[in-house]
């Protein structure tokens, strides 16, 4: 296996795209990865699957996130996982889900959608973290998936940006609070990157020249190409790094 052996993931919106690479990046290097959806089982359970065929362990939790209790229903399938594999606690806690209305401009933005960005792409990491502090073991890591859009400003979309910068204050916030256990936190940077999610903007070969062309590297981002630096962040190899955000997107405007 790998670096991580022993140790126990939960990925959030781990079912597809940067999520399922993500967990099956951490299940090869070890883990037991908790895969996290919030609608599509069978896509979670593809990702369970190819994980074990791969020789991993993984097991799926379903919870819609920015619903009420949405944390409660999170917790109990989480639990029930854990308890199943003999296990009560958690090493690496990943936030990947996430929501992007897009083509939603402030003119038009409603505050149901505004409302429902945010508690997604904010209220559910915090209070998913503040339930599983007693459960995170010491020295352990949170990685928050964050977004190249916090520093590139758009006149498309404002409030996902406002989300994203929300959580990367909260990655920041977070590693002082838990730097005395140890455990560290931080933002990986995404930029645009190959995702079924994304495949319908990156049809149009004027977007994808558009943004090759804004990136230093040349090319539009791979799922591995984030999965292999939560990798690192969640590895021993990362333990004096906390606080930060790592940009992982190519050199998009640099």
């Amino acid at each position: 296996m790998g670096n991580l052996d022993g140790k126990v993931a939960l990925v959030t919106g781990g079912s597809r795209g940067i999520g399922r690479g993500i967990a099956e990046r951490l299940a090869r290097d070890g883990a037991l990865v908790a895969v996290h959806y919030g609608s599509n089982e069978a896509a979670a359970k593809e990702t369970a699957a190819t994980i074990a065929e791969a020789g991993g362990r993984a097991f799926i939790v379903g919870a819609e996130l920015g619903v009420p209790s949405d944390v409660d229903t999170l917790m109990a399938g989480l639990e029930a996982g854990l308890r199943a594999h003999g296990e009560s606690t958690i090493d690496i806690l990943v936030h990947n889900a996430g929501l992007n209305i897009m083509g939603r401009p402030i003119e038009v933005l409603t505050p149901e959608e505004f409302d429902q960005m945010v508690a997604v792409n904010v209220k559910a990491p915090f209070f998913l973290t503040q339930r599983l502090l007693p459960r995170l073991r010491d020295g352990g890591r949170i990685i928050n998936i964050s977004s190249v859009s916090t520093r590139i400003a758009s006149a498309h979309g404002i409030a996902y940006p406002m989300t994203k910068g929300a959580l990367d204050v909260f990655s920041h916030s977070l590693a002082k609070y838990l730097g005395p256990r140890g455990i560290t936190v931080n933002s990986v940077v995404v930029g645009y990157t190959h995702t079924d999610m994304t495949a319908q903007v990156l049809a149009d070969p004027a977007n994808v020249e558009r943004n090759i062309s804004l990136t230093a590297l040349g090319r539009i981002g791979q799922v591995p190409d984030i999965a292999d630096a939560v990798a690192f962040l969640a590895s021993d190899d990362a333990r004096w790094i906390t606080g930060t955000k790592l940009d992982v997107t190519g050199g998009v405007n640099l």
